[in-house]
């Protein structure tokens, strides 16, 4: 199934191409490791091109290849990969771009262990060098091109402020100094955000988020054109081994049956939930870009047709003890690291944030210990909002 099939993503999603010699509404899973074949001629062929036939599930498994099938198709891109991980699918994007030496612009506020892999890793082991600016303005992008510069790196929007990037304007100015884009779309999943039609080159998700959206499968996906997706398939992905095994990818599967009205479901949720935090007189400010406060609201209503169930809030009080109590006195929200799943969640950046990065990093991420980050699930949300009201009351 491809882009040119004109199916909406809602039907892409929930019909089945595949035909299975029993009849099975279900696809099955493909619980091997390798394939055999019945002569030398037919497993000589297969390996004219490996990455098209199935030799070994490394590589290439049919349940894999169905669910990568579908995701693609609703990106809009010619190709996908599934991968172990979302760093995994990151990582190798990142990877695909860069060679030694080179140099990468990205933005300040990305999620941590990819700022790690950019600012450090790359840097100690490649000498890599990279930029992080505010990515709310397109010339902040162009001032920081360099002569090296190898990859624009996006994650929109970003993470705890949502901050955006405008895609296609950032889109445009990488093409014309011959430069790759690459994206972390896991806040809008492939519903609610398109940015290979927008012009990037590379899309990326955490499919632990909302692809898997049931909090039981770690997992990532890289999407691009063809061109791109076989070298990385050929390279980084065959090389390093991040492959996705066969269960997890039949539990992917699973979710993008219902990815469409679980997006709708969250979205509708996560409005509901931030309009109220927006008017209760605890809070200092909301990030959410569904809200018409939100200073890109504008840009958010051009690029993006829906805006999740993830938000951050920022308590009016400064009092660390009066913030552990706002957390451990949750009931509906679950105090965990991760989102996108059918669970609400909650979770303070400062705990973790202050140990992956420095305090200047921290600092630049435009945060402070008073913003905690919600990921609105799948409950009715007036039993999460009584659930915040009974808690607020209490600091």
């Amino acid at each position: 199934m491809s882009k040119n099939d004109k199916l909406k993503p809602e039907t892409i999603l929930a019909f089945d191409t595949y035909k299975d010699q029993h009849g099975a509404v279900v696809p099955p899973l493909y619980q091997n490791s390798l394939f055999t074949f019945d002569s030398w001629d037919d497993i000589d062929k297969a390996f004219d091109n490996k990455y098209e036939n199935y030799i070994y599930s490394r590589l290439l498994n049919p349940t894999v290849k169905i669910a990568e099938d579908k995701i693609a198709a609703i990106c809009g891109g010619e190709k996908a990969k599934l991968v172990s991980s979302g760093i995994a699918a990151v990582t190798s994007a990142i990877l695909h771009c860069v060679k030694a030496n080179d140099h990468i612009v990205t933005i300040k506020n990305i999620y941590g262990p990819t700022n790690t892999f950019i600012s450090t890793y790359l840097k100690n082991k490649f000498n890599i060098t990279s930029t992080f600016i505010d990515g709310r303005d397109v010339q902040n992008f162009a001032n920081a091109i360099q002569g090296n510069t190898a990859l624009i790196y996006l994650e929109s929007p970003a993470s705890l402020t949502y901050d955006l990037q405008d895609l296609k304007a950032v889109a445009d100015l990488a093409k014309s100094k011959g430069i790759k884009t690459a994206i972390d779309n896991t806040y809008s999943s492939p519903i609610f955000q398109k940015p290979l039609d927008l012009g990037i080159d590379i899309e990326v998700h955490s499919v632990s988020k909302y692809i898997g959206g049931h909090s039981d499968v770690v997992a990532g996906v890289i999407v691009s054109s063809k061109s791109i997706m076989d070298s990385i398939i050929g390279n980084e992905h065959e090389l390093l081994g991040a492959k996705m095994a066969p269960f997890e990818g039949w539990l992917v599967l699973r979710s993008l049956r219902t990815l469409p009205i679980r997006m709708k479901a969250h979205q509708d949720n996560g409005m509901k939930i931030a309009s109220y935090l927006e008017s209760h007189h605890k809070i200092e400010k909301v990030f959410y870009p569904g809200l018409k406060s939100f200073p890109q609201y504008d840009l958010a209503q051009r690029q993006m047709s829906g805006s999740s169930g993830l938000l951050s809030f920022e308590l009016k009080t400064k009092e660390i003890a009066k913030i552990k109590t706002f957390v451990d006195s949750l009931k509906m929200f679950k105090l965990g690291v991760s989102w996108g799943g059918h669970d609400s969640l909650i979770y303070a950046p400062v705990i973790s944030y202050l140990k992956e990065l420095t305090p200047d990093q921290f600092e630049g991420f435009g945060i402070n210990p008073s913003i905690l980050r919600i990921s609105v699930g799948l409950e009715h949300w007036e039993d999460l909002r009584e659930d915040l009201q009974r808690v607020l009351a209490l600091i």
